[in-house]
């Protein structure tokens, strides 16, 4: 007979776990939040707004990131541990609703900026106190906890509700500081007492919030074109803006992701830690940073090309936005290239190469038409993608 206590029991996981139904479901509060991130950057486009949609998407990751580490050693659909993510998910709601008022925050009900500091706050305490009860006798496991929490989760939590009684570019750069010294603290509370149980779970669910992004970017392309005629123009953009998700779609599932699960797979212990610390925790960060302003850039494609009572076809994209298209992409390449060099200690050339091309063809697509400078990116990610393969394959097969 199962007792209410065997119910509410956490359950540990095994090297064979994966992703769950319970986890899908808590993502999906995510997919909102990465969509207000867009939606904040492009309410008024500026290098500081940008800056600012950049340090609410790194906290937001953190929050994401904290319970895919606690999902890999306690199933998340069994036990209590349930409970604590449905909790999780309405906070990060709240948090999702106060996303476009951080920095521009609306007269009337709650402050937005104070309210997502305080949700923000308890997720991080919620995800410390269930992995403290999840493991009762981890003495190493609960050392980093306390460490955790006086080193990474308290000193930012502070800055943060500093930086919400002030506004504009001082409370970004108070909230920028806080991130700094959260992702920083990571690395001084050190790897002890964090585990990888299943390499396969983590991969899995860290390749999942990878897609969430992408799909983000293809719902910003319907979203640019809301209540516009759809003509030849459009179909083209929308056409040319899928290429280029489909580019680093198979960018990271086909060449970036399955060489960082083989790498995780191999490792034990510590080394297994620190490589998922790196790889999946800190360098995933810059690949949905940078699809999420791609998305921001294409948004605004789409936006021009239907909107033909205010925009002409051979109108380029003006400031931030201009960048943020190529820039984002040239972020996610770079990423990339990171995670490959970390998980096999390979230089990817082309990544590199590219990457950097994107980041810097913000200065050409202020000088062409918008719909030209999304069919040209399109191709140069499909081209890149071809030659990276190639090159991979002959560094691969060695000398003949």
């Amino acid at each position: 007979m199962t007792t209410g206590r065997d119910r509410s029991r956490m359950i540990a996981t095994d090297d064979s776990h994966r992703v769950t139904p319970a986890e899908l479901f808590f993502d999906l509060v995510f997919v909102y939040a990465i969509t207000q991130v867009t939606a904040l950057m492009a309410a008024g486009p500026s290098i500081l707004r940008l800056v600012g949609g950049m340090v609410v998407l790194a906290l937001l990751w953190w929050c994401w990131c904290c319970f895919a580490w606690l999902g890999n050693v306690v199933r998340a659909d069994t036990g209590s541990l349930f409970g604590v993510l449905v909790a999780v998910m309405a906070v990060v709601l709240i948090v999702s609703l106060t996303v476009p008022g951080v920095f521009a925050d609306a007269e009337g009900g709650l402050p937005a900026p104070l309210l997502f500091v305080l949700c923000y706050g308890a997720v991080r305490m919620l995800h410390l106190v269930t992995y403290w009860l999840a493991s009762p006798g981890d003495r190493a496991l609960h050392a980093t906890l306390r460490r955790t929490a006086l080193l990474s989760v308290a000193p930012p939590f502070v800055l943060l509700l500093v930086g919400s009684a002030f506004t504009g570019l001082t409370q970004v750069l108070i909230w920028l500081g806080a991130v700094a010294i959260d992702y920083g603290g990571i690395y001084i509370t050190g790897s002890s007492g964090w585990r990888v149980v299943s390499p396969g779970h983590f991969a899995e669910r860290h390749g999942l919030i990878v897609i969430i992004a992408l799909g983000e970017s293809i719902v910003a392309i319907g979203v640019g074109v809301s209540g516009l005629p759809v003509d030849v123009p459009v179909i083209v953009a929308a056409a040319a803006g899928l290429l280029v998700v489909a580019g680093l779609w198979r960018l990271y599932f086909r060449q970036v992701g399955e060489a960082a699960e083989h790498r995780l797979s191999a490792l034990t212990g510590d080394d297994r830690t620190r490589l998922a610390r790196d790889v999946y925790t800190f360098l995933h960060l810059p690949l949905v940073a940078g699809v999420v302003l791609c998305a921001l850039g294409m948004k605004k494609v789409l936006t021009q090309v239907a909107d033909s009572g205010h925009y002409s076809l051979s109108e380029p994209l003006h400031g931030v936005v201009a960048w943020a298209l190529t820039g984002g992409v040239g972020i996610f390449l770079l990423g990339s290239a990171a995670i490959i060099l970390r998980t096999t200690g390979r230089v990817p050339t082309v990544l590199i190469a590219g990457g950097l091309v994107c980041l810097a063809a913000g200065a050409v697509v202020v000088l062409m038409p918008a719909l030209v400078a999304l069919v040209l990116l399109g191709a140069a990610v499909a081209t890149m993608l071809i030659v990276h393969g190639r090159t991979t394959r002959a560094v691969e097969a060695g000398p003949a």
